[in-house]
């Protein structure tokens, strides 16, 4: 925004002005916006709505303009075979000079100026990128009483800003408004492949794989024309906004710009599969097209097609020993003189991203530099050597977290004395969920919530105030290191301190003995949670205690998917509640599908019951209200990734042993002094410490493993 401030500034200087619409000239979309906003903030309406529109037209005919000019120029000045030795060089750049003399002829043309004067920064693109001319102009065409397209412009704001908090309010206004109209809320922008690909996925999810399989290939048609006008501007001027330094030699600037050309291409199937207001693409969006056409067609009995997709999607996973077998049986359906290929266009598609793959890794491994590759089916063989254990290394924490608990059972039989499974994934109707029982004693439940309710408002800055989820129930948090701080200063028993760090420590270990043997898991957050209904405030409740979320990623039910993306705490990689008590109304925990609706399990809270869980898009989970009581559980959650432990623990940690010694020395000075007799009874309560320094001894950092600092985290309920 800060160059649309400059930009706005200049355009203030007197004798400037904005080229005649009648000129035949596209005007600079960054100017028509700057003389727009300009407009809007002195509330010329009519003007700004006017000047808005224009901008966003021009936006859209430049786009336009640069994919019909690249599109031309690659058939009228392309490479048509390999320059024959020995002049191939000055053949090859005489076509490269071609190709740049069209392209600039071609846009001049089109644009009815010279390109460079539609050159805008950094700031600017990505202010039309998020759609945020769409929000200034909804504003003055609802001041100017035209209503439905004021509507339709914020509606296009909103679907690619769902977060935007201030548009969520409006469009709710819009709503409740008389006089619009349904249809008014559409997108301006939509694309036509996400429509078609939602409505073919919903279709054939009821099995009508018939209407799914037409809808599906208007997807991947769409999908594939979207990646050419993608990779087309991936040729155009690169404005990076970096400050000009030394040019690089002739053949090191043209490798380098090369380089990231083909690495722009790479990532157009990332920006093709992400949805409007998303960060994350859609997983192996062509693939799963392919996947989902072959079992349309073979349900509706085009097994000639159904043999045609599969033998596409092998392109992408040769080795996929199911569509491998579904292959065999559509050759012996179709005869064994039957010919199935793949899709001439899957087979471009995937020959020429295997090539573009090929350089660019071997551009990184010799000349430097990075590559995210986008797809999960790279083959391993293109990939590098020096790159490849990185590579394995993701592959493995993939396999992990998609790994389901029958699988984990299957390796051997739970081995933790006097604890029980009491229900599994199946019988728990999901997948990478666990009960077990017996974790703590009905003595160490009371002994963790005296500590809770000695912290009270004490713990971590809540102070039992109203939950955040709801204002029918009050809220205290404490966190393990706050635990140990205010039994060293007295205020709560040492010894119901350590004691959660120790119940908490046993349920990490039971939980990775369960679902990652053999890896281990690492704490990514510990909290002691308490929730009170608050009395005389429950009539007609309809909320939750917690709403239906996941703990790696955001919800959208809607979508039916869950987001990987910030602010989700995306290294989470398992969650677990460690419940102390149940003399409470209400406050179950339940599981749902993606759509946070459809409920699939639920469970009672009981001293010393622990829930486990892996943290992603297949375990969505809310508590239902607490009604009456007070509700108090241990929430805990893990990671396989060291650099994310949890660093407050390891200080917890190291306080818990230097007050632990302290107490042996004092018990043995004691002894000395007064003959304790060991030959019988009880051993005494051990003091409360009081006053003690907090630990200046070296501490343990869980980035000692892997070179980097574990990322302190702030105390926050998530159950």
């Amino acid at each position: 925004m800060a160059s649309l401030l400059l930009l706005l500034l200049a355009l203030s200087a007197p004798g400037t002005s904005l080229f005649s619409p009648g000129s035949g000239r596209l005007l600079p979309y960054d100017l028509l916006y700057a003389d727009g906003v300009r407009a809007y903030f002195a509330r010329d309406w009519p003007r700004a709505a006017e000047l808005l529109q224009r901008a966003l037209h021009s936006y859209s005919q430049l786009l336009v303009a640069r994919r019909g000019c690249q599109g031309r120029c690659r058939e009228e000045a392309g490479f048509a075979g390999p320059p024959a030795a020995p002049y191939w060089e000055t053949r090859f750049f005489d076509r490269i000079l071609q190709r740049a003399e069209c392209l600039g002829e071609c846009l001049g043309r089109r644009l009815g100026s010279e390109p460079s004067l539609h050159r805008a920064s950094r700031e600017i693109q990505e202010d039309f990128e998020q759609r945020e001319p769409y929000n200034y102009l909804q504003v003055a065409l609802f001041q100017l009483k035209k209503l439905d397209e004021a509507v339709s412009a914020a509606h296009t704001f909103f679907v690619a800003n769902p977060q935007h908090l201030q548009m969520r309010e409006d469009m709710e206004k819009y709503q409740r408004m008389a006089g619009v109209k349904l249809e008014s809320f559409r997108d301006l922008q939509a694309t036509l492949y996400w429509e078609a690909y939602e409505t073919g996925v919903q279709q054939y999810n009821v099995d009508e794989y018939l209407q799914a399989a037409v809808k599906l290939e208007e997807s991947l048609q769409e999908v594939l024309l979207a990646l050419e006008d993608c990779r087309a501007l991936c040729e155009g001027p690169q404005e990076d906004g970096t400050e000009e330094e030394m040019q690089p030699g002739l053949y090191e600037a043209i490798a380098a710009h090369y380089i990231q050309v083909l690495k722009c291409r790479q990532h157009c199937v990332l920006e093709v599969a992400t949805k409007p207001g998303r960060v994350s693409a859609t997983d192996d969006f062509i693939p799963s097209h392919l996947d989902l056409l072959q079992f349309a067609y073979d349900q509706v009995g085009n097994q000639a097609l159904a043999a045609e997709c599969a033998a596409s999607y092998l392109l992408f996973y040769p080795s996929d020993e199911l569509m491998l077998e579904k292959m065999k049986r559509y050759q012996a359906e179709l005869g064994a003189g039957a010919s199935i290929t793949a899709r001439e266009n899957i087979q471009r598609y995937v020959q020429r991203s295997l090539m573009e793959k090929k350089l660019i890794y071997y551009a990184v491994e010799h000349l430097g530099g990075t590559f995210n590759d986008p797809d999960p089916w790279t083959p391993d063989e293109l990939i590098p050597g020096s790159l490849k254990q990185k590579h394995r290394e993701n592959q493995e924490k993939q396999r992990l977290e998609n790994l389901d608990v029958g699988e984990q059972e299957q390796r051997g039989p739970f081995t933790f004395e006097g604890i029980t499974v009491a229900m599994d994934s199946h019988q728990l109707n999901g997948s990478q969920r666990v009960v077990f029982d017996r974790v703590l004693t009905d003595s160490e439940c009371k002994d963790i919530l005296r500590l809770a309710k000695a912290a009270g408002g004490t713990g971590d800055g809540y102070q039992g105030r109203q939950s955040p989820h709801t204002p029918h129930e009050r809220f205290e948090g404490l966190t393990v290191l706050k635990a140990l701080q205010l039994a060293q200063d007295g205020t709560v028993n040492w010894r119901d301190a350590t004691l959660l760090l120790h119940a908490s420590e046993k349920s990490r270990k039971i939980v990775e003995s369960y679902f990652t043997p053999g890896k281990r898991l690492h704490f990514s957050f510990t909290h002691l949670v308490c929730r009170t209904a608050v009395e005389g405030d429950q009539d007609g409740r309809m909320d939750l205690s917690h709403p239906v979320h996941a703990d790696n990623c955001i919800l959208d039910p809607e979508g039916k998917e869950c987001w990987r993306e910030p602010p989700a705490y995306m290294y989470r990689d398992y969650s677990g509640i460690l419940y102390l008590n149940d003399d409470f109304h209400g406050g179950d925990l339940f599981f749902t599908e993606v759509d946070a609706v459809t409920v699939t399990a639920q469970v009672r809270p009981k001293c010393g019951k622990l829930v486990a869980f892996s943290s992603g898009r297949e375990n969505p989970h809310g508590v239902w209200a607490v009604t009456r009581g007070r509700r108090c559980a241990i929430a805990l959650w893990y990671t396989l990734s060291p650099e994310h432990a949890e660093q407050e623990r390891m200080e917890a940690e190291d306080l818990m042993r230097q007050g632990d010694m302290e107490q042996e020395l004092s018990h043995t000075d004691v002894e000395e002094h007064m003959g304790t007799d060991h030959s019988g009874g009880d051993s005494p309560e051990p003091p409360v410490p009081k006053g003690r320094a907090r630990s200046t001894s070296q501490r343990r950092t869980s980035g000692s493993e892997s070179g980097q600092q574990p990322q302190k985290l702030r105390a926050r309920d998530e159950f």
